[in-house]
Formats: structure tokens, sequence, C-alpha cells
């Protein structure tokens, strides 16, 4: 399994995608995958995870920025040296695509931090298909 790892502001994320070939369907041109993330504090202060964006880009090229509160419904606060994991998913109607993005964070003092997610590969085990 790949694992994409990029530090931004003594933020350390990880992630590590997989194609969910049960839940796909390639004759409909649907394809879902699964991206393990774990966000480490490697810093000296306190920090909450306020919101994301991600930006989704199919093997088409075409792009979609999802924004919002959060991941997976929590706000985690991590002090030094925690980290926080979770999963979570995307379709796309592509064979392949590409997603990063960044997370919004703040310290305890109210500094707001923007700590980058490492771009990384959404690639399934079927041939690139271009649509009509």
């Amino acid at each position: 399994m790949m694992v994409y790892e990029k530090e931004t502001n003594a933020i350390k994320v990880s992630v590590s995608p997989v194609y969910l070939e049960d839940e796909s369907d390639p004759s409909d041109h649907h394809y879902v995958w699964a991206y393990h993330v774990r966000i480490e504090n490697t810093g000296k202060e306190t920090v909450q995870l306020m919101s994301r964006t991600w930006n989704i880009t199919d093997g088409q090229g075409r792009m979609r920025e999802i924004k919002g509160a959060g991941v997976v419904g929590e706000q985690p606060v991590l002090k030094p040296g925690d980290s926080f994991e979770y999963t979570s998913g995307t379709p796309l109607i592509t064979a392949s695509g590409y997603m990063d993005g960044c997370y919004h964070m703040v310290t305890q003092k109210g500094k707001r931090l923007e700590v980058s997610i490492p771009g990384f590969f959404l690639e399934s085990n079927e041939p690139a298909q271009w649509l009509h």
C-alpha cells in the first residue's frame, strides 16, 4: 500500500489510498476509493482541526472542490505528540484520479494554520477508459 506524506507547520499528514473493487462497477463508470489519513502534531503547540478543503480530479482532468467543517464529523484537538486517524472515501467516473487539499487549523493562541494534505493518486485495477 502506497503512503503519501507531507509536513507543514509541524503537522505531519499521511494518506494511504485503496481501490475498493467490490464497491466499484467499471461497466457503469463507477469507481470507488477509500483513503486512510493520519494527522500527527510534531510541534510544540496544541492545535484544533477546524475544516478541510479537498481537490478531487478525475482521469479526464475535471476537478471538484469539497469544503467542510472538520473531518468525519469531528474537529479533533491535537496536543504535541498526539495523532488522529480516520478513513473516508470518494467515487469517480474514471478509472483513475488525483486528490490533494489542506486542513485549516487553529492554535490555542488563535493563530490560523493551513496544513497541506499530500497529493495522491487514485489508481484502479481497470485499464483507463475514456468516456463517450
